[in-house]
């Protein structure tokens, strides 16, 4: 075992800030860095490749942070798959890490950078061997003139991969420098990237797409706002209907996410040593924010490729995608794409078939956030003992009752494990509900950056309020 240790130990890693606390202009500094790399290189296409079978699944990306096509065509896919594993492997018992002590942090967090660097390799052998982001065919031209060999395809096949490789790797270590360097972590923030850009897109685009109206053949502007217009404009009631239906449902996920993120318990606490001072520990509603729906939004987000992967492979194990679909993948899959349920009942071609796959949507997001909210909770550190450590080290007790750690876990212990469960629910019945309503942008990636800036704007406020710009700080307020 110390053989694994020391290669966990010397796995590269971006070094740590030597000063204790890194000012708010260092990590807004880092953070822009880190934000505009991503972006730059969503738009640096894979040499060689010849078909994106992928570039169809545009709602994946969003969730995956990735850019199919490009040399971030991975995104945070591997990293958050990585977690995936060594949470259900922990949490079910068969591997078990002491998240207690230093060590079996140290080492659980070694682990799950080893399992991001083999699905980094794995995942990008699996897009390129199985066609979804293939060289050109075998026999075609190239640009050069040259005619595609066997040999020529296998070499251009590992270039690929090669860039991949390299891709998966830049957007690990992109994670790593937000974490120590920045604000948030780069998972949560390559999706608020993603999505936001996709939404303003989704809005405000004139880019045309083609489109059927009342009198005939119309090609739409892709933003919904200016697609409204044209559509009242060419008296086409059910196209409108649908943007109007995507921008309200947007703002309706915007305001419940918002309204769901600031729903709190506050736990009345009193120093121990200063009689008459106290303090109240909120503890949110949705406890384990916004990570069970990333968890949940990846895993779904895998399977679907997997099964676009494997149809396109000739073995549709998870069932088909193209046309209306079938198998195991088709039940776990938002009806109606883009527009959702709430798109099909206004054309009026909602069927039980429809409905059917909305329930199985919501029962897989629901039961999934409830299982990682509850593993997450126990792995992050957030259950009640190590709570209950954390408070007494603060030098905090329950009003009335002698200072014992064992006390405040029993109290901890009838808020959060009923706050990790409902919190799961809920949050995954707001994820299912908002892309069911045809959300713009796809509504778990609303949701998600609409927690992911709510959870930025507090840890600023909390920790930076004091050392930014009176500008800002009057903004922040």
């Amino acid at each position: 075992m110390s053989l694994f240790d020391d290669i966990i130990n010397n796995l590269p890693e971006v070094k740590s800030p030597t000063q204790k606390r890194l000012s708010f202009k260092e990590k807004l500094k880092w953070t822009l860095i880190v934000l505009v790399l991503f972006f730059i290189m969503g738009f640096i296409p894979l040499f060689g490749m010849g078909q994106n079978a992928l570039s169809q699944f545009e709602f994946m990306s969003v969730i995956l942070g990735a850019e199919f096509g490009s040399i971030i065509s991975l995104g945070i896919g591997p990293i958050v798959t990585a977690s995936i594993v060594l949470q259900l492997l922990n949490g079910s018992g068969i591997f078990k890490f002491d998240l207690t002590t230093h060590e079996g942090k140290k080492r659980f967090q070694g682990i799950q950078k080893l399992l991001a660097f083999f699905f980094v390799l794995f995942e990008g052998c699996i897009y390129v061997f199985m066609g979804g982001l293939a060289p050109t065919a075998v026999g075609d031209p190239l640009s050069t003139g040259m005619v595609m060999t066997s040999a020529l395809y296998f070499k251009v096949e590992l270039l690929l991969v090669f860039q991949l490789f390299l891709g998966g790797l830049l957007i690990m270590y992109m994670d790593e420098v937000i974490s120590k360097w920045g604000f948030g972590s780069g998972i949560s923030l390559f999706i608020a990237a993603g999505v936001s850009k996709t939404l303003f897109i989704r809005l405000f685009s004139w880019i045309p797409a083609t489109g059927v109206s009342g009198t005939g053949s119309f090609s739409y502007s892709t933003g919904a706002v200016l697609a409204l217009f044209q559509a009242l404009g060419q008296n086409d009631p059910v196209t409108a209907g649908l943007k109007i239906a995507g921008i309200i449902a947007t703002i309706v996920v915007i305001i419940m996410s918002v309204y769901a993120q600031s729903m709190k318990i506050e736990i009345p606490l009193s120093f121990g040593r200063i009689r008459g001072h106290g303090i109240r520990w909120p503890l949110k509603f949705l406890y384990t924010s916004n990570i069970p729906v990333i968890l949940v939004a990846a895993l779904i987000a895998n399977l679907q490729l997997w099964a676009t992967l494997l149809e396109k492979w000739g073995r549709p194990l998870l069932g088909t995608v193209s046309g209306e679909g079938s198998g195991f993948i088709k039940w776990i899959t938002v009806p109606g794409g883009q527009e959702g349920l709430v798109g099909e009942i206004l054309k009026n071609t909602v069927s039980v078939t429809h409905i059917g796959q909305a329930g199985g949507y919501l029962l897989l997001m629901v039961v999934g956030c409830v299982i990682f909210s509850w593993f997450w909770m126990q792995t992050a550190g957030m259950d009640s003992r190590s709570q209950a450590k954390q408070m007494m080290a603060s030098g905090l007790q329950i009003p009335g009752f002698r200072k014992d750690p064992r006390v405040l876990e029993r109290l901890l212990d009838r808020y959060i494990g009923p706050l990790t469960v409902m919190g799961g629910i809920a949050i995954g019945i707001l994820a299912a509900v908002a892309d069911l309503s045809g959300a713009l942008a796809n509504g778990t990636g609303i949701l998600l950056t609409v927690m992911i800036i709510f959870n930025l704007y507090e840890e600023i406020a909390k920790q930076h309020m004091m050392d930014m710009n009176p500008m800002m700080r009057k903004f922040m307020e």
